[in-house]
C-alpha cells in the first residue's frame, strides 16, 4: 500500500482516482480539500505551507507520494513538500519558469524565439505605465500570475488600457501576494527579481487559428504527450473557452511539431519527472506554430475525456510520476469515440432566478447516463459576484459529454442545457 497525499481535492475527483486504484494499491489522504485551498480573498499560501509540511511530518508511516492538480498554488507548492522527502518532482525552479508568465517567455524566447510573440513587462502600479509599453496596439495584458484568464484584457486604445489598469489594480493582490511569498523560496536570476506578482506582462496578440493543448510528462528526461485536446473559444475576441475536445482534429504532422517545440523548451530548462500540458495556436493560413502557456500540472478539466476516449482518467499519470514510475496509459479503449467538457457561459451579468436543486440534478445524472454536470450557481445567485471569471464571461456550468459522432456530441449538450433550464434576470 501506497500512502498518497493529495492537495486540494473534491468528491467528484477523489471518485476518479480511486476508480484507478482496482487492485487496492493506494491509500489516499486529503491534505487539504478544495475550498480550503481557493477560500478567501487571497490564497492562504503561507498556512497552506506550513500546515501541509506539519500534516506530513507528524503522520505515522511513509510518505510515498504528494499529488495535486490545480493550478496555483498547488503546482507550485508540490515541488517544496516533496523535497524534504526526496520524492520524484520536477525542480521548484523550473515550476517557476513555466508558471512566472514573464519568465516562461524570457526562457522561451532563448530556445523557441519564432513560437512566441512580442512581450514586455508592465508595472500597473506606476505613474508612468504606458512607457514601459513597447507593443503597439492592439496587445494582451494579464499579471505574471493568475488563472483561467483571470485580469486579462485585450487592449485596443488608451481607453481600453486605462479600464485595465484600473481593473488590475483592484484585483491583482489576490494573487501576487501569495506568489511573491513563494518567490523567497527560488534563485532568481536579475531580469526576473525585478518582475513580482504585482506585475504584469503584456503580449501582441497570437490568438489566430486554432488552439489545442498537448497533454503529457517528462520522464528521466524524455517528454511523452499521451493526448491533444482542441480548445474551442468563443465571445467577445474569442477568449472565453466553450469546450475542450478530444481527440484533437489538428494534423497529426503538425502535433509533431508542436512536440518537438515541447521538448526543446522542457529540456532548455530541464524539467523533468512531472506532467504537464502545454496550450499551442496553429495559424493554418501562414503555417504558423505560436506557443501560448506552459502548465506544471495535468489539466483536471480533461480528466474526464480521457476516460471517455481512453478508458481512463489522467490521474493515472499523475500518481504513477510521483511514484516514480514511467506511466503506462491505454489508448482508445474508452466508451466513445470523441468527448468534450462544454462550458455554459453567460455574457451580461445577471441575476439566477433559476437553477436546479441537488436533487433535481440527481435525476438529471440518471436521466443522461454518462453524463457529468457541475452546476456553479444556484438560485438567487448574481454572476458578478462568482469568483475568478474571466474577463468577459461568466461561468454557470460545465457539463462532460461522450459521443459516437460530433453531430451526438452537439445534440445532447443542446438537449442536457434544456433539461437543465438556468433561467436569469438582468440586472441593471
Amino acid at each position: 500500500m501506497k500512502n498518497i497525499f493529495i492537495f486540494g481535492t473534491d468528491d467528484f475527483d477523489l471518485a476518479q482516482i480511486r476508480a484507478l486504484d482496482d487492485q487496492g494499491q493506494y491509500r489516499l489522504h486529503q491534505l487539504y480539500d478544495y475550498k480550503e485551498v481557493r477560500a478567501g480573498a487571497e490564497f492562504p499560501v503561507q498556512k497552506l505551507y506550513t500546515g501541509a509540511l506539519k500534516k506530513l511530518a507528524d503522520f505515522k508511516g511513509p510518505v510515498d507520494a504528494i499529488v495535486g492538480f490545480w493550478d496555483f498554488p498547488v503546482s507550485t507548492l508540490l515541488p517544496l513538500l516533496r523535497k524534504p522527502y526526496n520524492l520524484p518532482s520536477p525542480s521548484f525552479e523550473s515550476v517557476l519558469k513555466c508558471e512566472h508568465k514573464y519568465w516562461s517567455r524570457l526562457e522561451q524566447s532563448r530556445v523557441v524565439p519564432d513560437c512566441i510573440p512580442d512581450f514586455c513587462e508592465v508595472d500597473p502600479f506606476s505613474d508612468d505605465f504606458r512607457s514601459q509599453i513597447t507593443l503597439s496596439y492592439p496587445f494582451w495584458i494579464k499579471p505574471v500570475k493568475a488563472v483561467s484568464s483571470y485580469l486579462g484584457f485585450k487592449v485596443r486604445n488608451d481607453a481600453e488600457l486605462e479600464h485595465a489598469i484600473a481593473r488590475i489594480r483592484e484585483g491583482i493582490s489576490r494573487f501576487a501576494n501569495p506568489f511573491n511569498y513563494l518567490l523567497q523560496f527560488a534563485e532568481l536570476p536579475a531580469d526576473v527579481a525585478a518582475v513580482d506578482g504585482n506585475h504584469c506582462i503584456a503580449e501582441s496578440i497570437i490568438a489566430k487559428g486554432r488552439q489545442c493543448t498537448l497533454e503529457g510528462y517528462v520522464y528521466a528526461g524524455e517528454v511523452t504527450v499521451y493526448g491533444v485536446v482542441d480548445s474551442i473559444r468563443e465571445g467577445k475576441h474569442r477568449s472565453s473557452f466553450s469546450r475542450y475536445q478530444y481527440p484533437s482534429s489538428i494534423p497529426g504532422h503538425i502535433q509533431q511539431r508542436m512536440i518537438t517545440i515541447t521538448e526543446k523548451f522542457f529540456g532548455h530548462i530541464d524539467f523533468d519527472n512531472g506532467p504537464f500540458n502545454i496550450e499551442y495556436y496553429w495559424d493554418s493560413r501562414r503555417d504558423r506554430i505560436w506557443l501560448l502557456e506552459v502548465n506544471t500540472r495535468i489539466s483536471r478539466s480533461h480528466c474526464p475525456l480521457f476516460q471517455k476516449v481512453d478508458g481512463e482518467t489522467h490521474h493515472k499519470v499523475m500518481i504513477e510520476l510521483a511514484l516514480g514510475k514511467r506511466p503506462a496509459f491505454p489508448y482508445r479503449q474508452g466508451k466513445y469515440r470523441i468527448a468534450a467538457k462544454f462550458m455554459w457561459r453567460v455574457y451580461d451579468d445577471a441575476q439566477v432566478t433559476h437553477a436546479p436543486s441537488p436533487e433535481q440534478l440527481e435525476e438529471l445524472q440518471r436521466q443522461f447516463t454518462d453524463v457529468d454536470i457541475k452546476l456553479h450557481v444556484k438560485r438567487g445567485d448574481v454572476l458578478s459576484t462568482l469568483k475568478e471569471q474571466d474577463s468577459y464571461s461568466f461561468e454557470v456550468a460545465v457539463i462532460f459529454i461522450g459521443a459516437g459522432s460530433q453531430s451526438e456530441l452537439l445534440r445532447k449538450y443542446r438537449e442536457i442545457k434544456t433539461a437543465i433550464r438556468i433561467e436569469l434576470e438582468p440586472v441593471d
